[in-house]
């Protein structure tokens, strides 16, 4: 018997045979498709966070959202570093 085991499932919900589907394609994708795929999961992240931040700060301006945005990315401590105006963002 090998000792290899079955990583366990990436979601709860999905039968192993469509996981194994979905791996599989993964697999089969170019350098550039999966560049493309990456990057585009990063930029809906990004929307997804910034509308988060829209919705706990409604009067921020741009500048604000781009600096909380930087926070949750990065941690308190190493944006603030970065963009020292983080500073003075009130909670």
């Amino acid at each position: 018997m090998s000792d290899w085991k079955r990583a366990p499932a990436l979601s709860a919900d999905t039968s192993a045979a469509a996981e194994a589907f979905q791996i599989q394609r993964w697999r089969e994708l170019s350098m550039r498709e999966k560049a493309t795929l990456v990057t585009a999961l990063s930029q809906a992240a990004d929307a997804m966070a910034l509308a988060g931040i829209r919705i706990l700060y409604p009067s921020a301006a741009p500048r604000e959202c781009f600096l909380r945005l930087a926070i949750r990315r990065l941690g308190f401590e190493l944006a603030a570093r970065v963009y020292p105006e983080i500073a003075d963002l009130t909670e």
